[in-house]
């Protein structure tokens, strides 16, 4: 997870976001397949694999949840990491393995405007607007 900067916990959503995008872009800005087969092999397999489960469920129990306890309440910490999580994976899902047209016609700039401010809003623990 990255930390948070000179922005602090305001700049951070982007940043998740845009490290995320970086990780993920392949060829050229449009959303190209991830250039980490890892990555590309651990969305393709989670759905029928346990063991990938296991791993994920690892992944976000040791890493996200811990990172998301340091900003807003520690109690809603792991609501919001789930949260996180969802966000991200559905749009590592929906750009490199899914491939929707819309979504992988979206510079990595536009993904981090449009995502990064609901990241954020998880991480920081803001309730959604009602």
């Amino acid at each position: 997870m990255h930390h948070a900067g000179p922005g602090g916990v305001r700049a951070l959503g982007l940043a998740v976001e845009q490290d995320v995008v970086d990780a993920g872009v392949g060829q050229g800005d449009r959303g190209g397949p991830p250039t980490d087969e890892i990555l590309l092999t651990l969305l393709r397999s989670a759905v029928a694999d346990d063991a990938v489960v296991e791993k994920m469920r690892q992944v976000f129990a040791g890493q996200v949840t811990p990172a998301v306890l340091r900003f807003g309440d520690p109690a809603d910490a792991p609501r919001r990491a789930g949260l996180v999580v969802s966000q991200l994976l559905g749009l590592a899902l929906t750009r490199y393995v899914l491939r929707l047209p819309p979504v992988v016609a979206l510079t990595s700039a536009e993904v981090v405007a449009e995502v990064g401010p609901t990241v954020q809003r998880y991480l920081a623990g803001v309730p959604p607007m009602s």
